[in-house]
């Protein structure tokens, strides 16, 4: 049962605990710790320390269990501080400055910034008499180590991928980026969690209203917590409807930095590996960090298979209904013949088989995810064999309808990222409806809606399928074909003012020779 009274004593408590948050320190330690200890009520895990400095101050230590490195608080902040001293009387705040052995040391004026600092590991020391205090650098907790990103793989590339620790994430961008121009605004996001937001950008080649547009957004987010980078993207993306992501998610630090360099801006969130960037085009979602190391050629033959292959993932079921159930003069007799005999036994028009196999097959691939590496692989495969062959023989599907469904899988994977691969398996359901019901038309019908769509998003700003609509002739160099680099003179304009070029026009190798020189 619901108790009123409870609940408007927790509101009371909650109100009061907020009214003492924003007050300032008071000089006197005993009060500091009265509300510390107030604001961190039932919570064992964090550790009130009093100790004396020098046999004349009175101190108060205050860290998390877990947080914080307690060899190093116990060896370069306690046992310096307690040494007794000849003076007959001393200056903490030089004593500290003296003694203490710690690299950071920021000083505090309010429970705001020592629940802040607390929060992230950093101990505080309040002395008697003092209405400042001091956050100690001494937070150390675990993390994962940097691996190579298990979403991303490729053949040649750095083998790097971001970790949970934002402080980690900067690090990898400023290793590859080492100019003072790269810029990092931190925001705290979340009413509980109060998530580290780092806003990441190359000073000159951003748009500083995309920056600002950027920070407006997530400035507005008011909400409880933040736990992935999903929440921000979601709740900061110009069209919140539309199954096709509005801003790119990586893993990999070279990913990130490339598309620095191009003028975009890169968020980073604390407590996920996934990053975000913002703006992106259609285009980019097909691209991947490996086109850039590999010969031009190679680059551009890829892309065009991936492209290829998309409209196959996307197509593929639809079109064999469609033909199969109006266009039959479109397929060759011999053909013809063939398919007519599989089907001969089939009690499903092509338009239920189709839907059978293709949730099927989304069933198993996603059962295939959420089990364990070691048997998630061998099921999704043995259980597509099994089904895909007890379903032929038992008379339920035909053959043909095995291999399409079968080829379109694999061409949902050739999609370089997951989030833009997701859109197209939705889509495809709609699309065979439609091919059912109205054959080759209601296909062109599915199209046309998902290019007018396509037509209409934004990316901050950004029309989703720049450069082809509106046509960027200069951009064109790197979308469906990937040049030489030494021809990749521009970045891509994407919003305002930009830093047109990149590199010298000079940087084609073995230059010609001039007439006259040997």
């Amino acid at each position: 049962m619901f108790n009123r009274k409870k609940f408007k004593f927790n509101r009371n408590k909650e109100r009061q605990i907020d009214e003492e948050v924003l007050k300032p320190l008071y000089s006197n330690l005993e009060k500091n710790t009265e509300v510390l200890n107030f604001l961190y009520e039932d919570c064992s895990d964090v550790i009130f320390r009093s100790f004396v400095i020098a046999d004349q101050i009175k101190a108060q230590l205050v860290y998390i269990k877990g947080m914080s490195n307690i060899e190093e608080i116990d060896s370069n902040v306690l046992t310096p501080l307690m040494q007794q001293t000849d003076q007959k009387s001393v200056n903490p705040r030089l004593l500290i400055e003296q003694r203490v052995s710690v690299a950071e040391i920021t000083k505090i004026e309010s429970f705001d910034t020592c629940v802040e600092q607390l929060s992230v590991g950093n101990p505080i020391l309040l002395l008697d008499g003092d209405q400042q205090g001091y956050a100690l650098g001494l937070a150390k907790w675990e993390k994962r180590a940097i691996e190579e990103p298990s979403g991303e793989l490729v053949v040649r590339g750095p083998r790097e991928g971001f970790t949970e620790s934002v402080e980690v994430n900067t690090s990898l961008l400023r290793r590859k980026i080492k100019s003072p121009q790269l810029k990092m605004k931190t925001l705290k996001v979340g009413s509980y969690t109060q998530t580290t937001i780092m806003i990441t950008y190359i000073q000159d080649l951003s748009d500083e209203t995309l920056i600002e547009e950027i920070t407006q957004r997530i400035k507005r987010i008011d909400i409880d917590g933040i736990l992935e980078s999903g929440y921000i993207e979601e709740l900061i993306q110009d069209n919140s409807y539309s199954p096709f992501p509005q801003v790119l998610v990586t893993e990999r630090p070279d990913t990130a930095v490339s598309n620095l360099l191009e003028g975009r801006v890169v968020i980073v969130v604390d407590g996920t590996p996934f990053v975000l960037i913002a703006p992106t085009t259609f285009y980019s979602l097909f691209q991947s960090g490996e086109d850039y190391y590999h010969h031009f050629i190679i680059s551009t033959a890829t892309r065009w298979l991936r492209f290829l292959f998309l409209f196959i993932s996307l197509l593929l079921p639809s079109l064999y209904v469609a033909v199969i159930t109006y266009h039959q003069e479109m397929v060759p007799t011999t053909l013809l013949l063939t398919m007519v005999d599989s089907r001969e036994a089939i009690p499903f028009p092509a338009l239920v088989e189709a839907l059978l196999m293709e949730i099927t097959f989304e069933g198993l691939r996603e059962a295939g995810l959420r089990l364990p590496k070691q048997v998630g692989a061998a099921v999704s495969i043995v259980g597509a064999l099994v089904i895909g062959q007890a379903a032929v023989a038992a008379g339920l599907v035909s053959d043909p309808m095995v291999m399409v469904v079968a080829l379109t899988g694999i061409a949902s994977f050739t999609i370089p990222r997951y989030n833009i691969a997701i859109p197209f398996r939705l889509l495809r359901f709609p699309i065979m409806l439609l091919a059912g019901t109205f054959g080759l038309l209601g296909i062109m019908i599915g199209l046309l809606a998902i290019i007018i769509h396509l037509s209409t998003l934004r990316s901050f700003g950004v029309p989703y399928l720049s450069p082809m609509a509106p046509m960027k002739r200069r951009d064109l160099k790197d979308t469906l074909i990937r040049a030489p680099l030494w021809k990749l003179n521009t970045r891509p304009h994407l919003t305002g003012e930009y830093n047109k070029y990149r590199q010298s026009s000079n940087q084609k190798p073995f230059p010609e020779k001039e007439s006259g020189e040997e």
